[in-house]
């Protein structure tokens, strides 16, 4: 049975290993997607010509290893956020160097962290919105 690529269905894009499935609904096909998909590919078959069922087990296959991909890295994302958080509460009453915006080097005591859009924040002497990044000395 002869059938479209999905691309041309869904747009060229290729799956994502997003965690959420606002991201998958637009970045990619995901495994809702693919699962709706399947359902209407078997479907719409033509019973004279049924799915081979070395081309099902292929498919179930994609499936599950979509959805394997998609659980690691979801759960890489949380231990490398958690890890980041970490780092940064590790810097906690510490003196630091950093670049301010323009550039200057700043030193200053880490007061306080903070999540920001899933990023560590810092205050250090006073100023926030330091990023781990702009970080160039701990002592």
């Amino acid at each position: 049975m002869a059938s479209s690529p999905v691309n041309n269905v869904f747009g060229p894009s290729t799956p994502t290993m997003a965690s959420s499935s606002s991201t998958q609904a637009t970045n990619g096909m995901g495994k809702d997607t693919f699962m709706k998909l399947l359902v209407a590919q078997m479907s719409n078959q033509n019973p004279m010509e049924p799915t081979d069922d070395k081309e099902m087990i292929a498919q179930m296959t994609q499936f599950s290893t979509l959805e394997q991909i998609t659980n690691m890295a979801t759960e890489s994302t949380k231990s490398a956020t958690a890890s980041q958080m970490s780092q940064a509460v590790n810097l906690l009453g510490r003196t630091v160097t950093y670049l301010d915006t323009d550039g200057n080097k700043q030193t200053g005591t880490v007061d306080q962290v903070s999540m920001v859009n899933g990023a560590p924040n810092l205050t250090v002497g006073g100023d926030d919105g330091i990023t781990t990044s702009q970080i160039t000395q701990v002592r």
